[in-house]
């Protein structure tokens, strides 16, 4: 028998997941092999080079490029300073010297006598990628980074912005008024959609995160500064927010708000950047546990298969954000309000009513 396979979002109180850290250029790994890390572990570096400068040389001294390193007053890989003086012509008699000083700090990468021009290479950046979340390095990638195991409860959100960030999980309501219990540290747990005027609100306090279960379209333009366009998002330059139902007047799901409930002032890691075409990243909260009786667990595909029983968000309207469950799966084809036939499935919703949905229409919650 065919199976139809959906989207699924995680929502699991128990899980094992492994996370690639990897640095952008090769660089050292500082740590070993089934090592404990913490979160804040930095487990690999590196240094990008610095932006270069080009100066020519032999145009303001006025002589020939084949003169230059008569001229030059530093070596190559030699550090110079902005303002100091690194090359200077031999003048008539010993006078009208001309002078050419360093425009930056750098190092000299090349002196050239063919084009007359002298490249100053800038301090290169340091680079720093630490664990992300608490566990086990389960594997080395040499020079480049390392994979980690941890164990915990993960949620996955539909839409997210922002990049890495670790805090205190908290709860908060959108009719508190007393912004003062909120620290820096906090990621702000909202069960309702936020809006505009209380992200301005609490973007101002400096937080980590905010995690809410919907959220309109034009408050994340505002936030965004410009429409979201594709959603390629992580780069960011703002709290990060993490929406875990999706665009619309939508209350956070009941399960998913519990589980995080339940974990209040534990220390969570969260990431918003999202990527719906290929190579899909969700956004993501996760919390480490320190659960020892937690197994590492191989991901099946057939949990994506609608199969009776299984837990549903609809993705579309006019009950776009409603949760229920698969009750029947009928085998016939349906004709549904465009006239085209589809496979559907009987849904049962939160409020105890049915509804017949195209399972094209259908967004599998994967539980544990």
């Amino acid at each position: 028998m065919s199976k139809s396979y959906t989207p699924g979002l995680k929502v699991l109180e128990k899980t094992t997941i492994q996370k690639e850290r990897l640095l952008p250029l090769k660089g050292k790994v500082h740590v070993d092999n089934y090592q404990i890390v913490d979160a804040n572990h930095i487990v690999a570096s590196t240094k990008i080079p610095g932006n270069i400068q080009m100066i020519n040389i032999a145009n303001e001294l006025n002589i020939d490029a084949d003169q230059i390193k008569e001229s030059m007053l530093c070596t190559i890989d030699e550090s110079v300073s902005k303002g100091q003086v690194i090359a200077r012509s031999k003048g008539l008699f010993g006078f009208f010297k001309s002078e050419v000083r360093s425009p930056l700090d750098g190092v000299i990468g090349n002196i050239s006598d063919v084009t007359g021009q002298v490249i100053i290479s800038e301090a290169p950046i340091p680079i720093e990628i630490d664990a992300y979340v608490s566990g086990k390095v389960n594997s080395i990638i040499d020079k480049e980074g390392v994979v980690i195991n941890s164990s915990g409860m993960l949620i996955q959100g539909i839409i997210g912005i922002g990049g890495e960030k670790k805090g205190k999980i908290k709860i908060f309501n959108e009719t508190d008024t007393d912004f003062s219990s909120i620290e820096q540290d906090d990621i702000l747990i909202l069960k309702s959609t936020l809006t505009y005027d209380l992200y301005q609100k609490i973007n101002d306090l400096n937080i980590q995160g905010i995690v809410c279960g919907g959220i309109d379209y034009q408050t994340l333009t505002k936030i965004l500064k410009k429409p979201l366009g594709v959603a390629i998002t992580g780069m960011e330059d703002t709290t990060t927010i993490i929406v875990t139902e999706g665009f619309g007047d939508i209350s956070m799901a009941d399960r998913t708000y519990q589980l995080l409930k339940n974990n209040v002032s534990k220390i969570a890691s969260i990431n918003g950047a999202t990527q719906i075409r290929a190579g899909v990243m969700r956004p993501e909260i996760f919390i480490g546990s320190t659960d020892k009786s937690i197994v590492e667990d191989s991901f099946d595909e057939d949990k994506l298969a609608i199969s009776i029983g299984s837990k549903v968000r609809i993705i579309r309207e006019p009950f776009f954000g409603l949760i229920g469950e698969v009750i029947e799966l009928p085998k016939e084809l349906v004709t549904i309000d465009t006239e085209t036939t589809s496979r559907v499935a009987k849904i049962k919703l939160n409020d105890d009513s049915y509804e017949i949905i195209p399972r094209a229409n259908l967004e599998v919650i994967l539980l544990d």
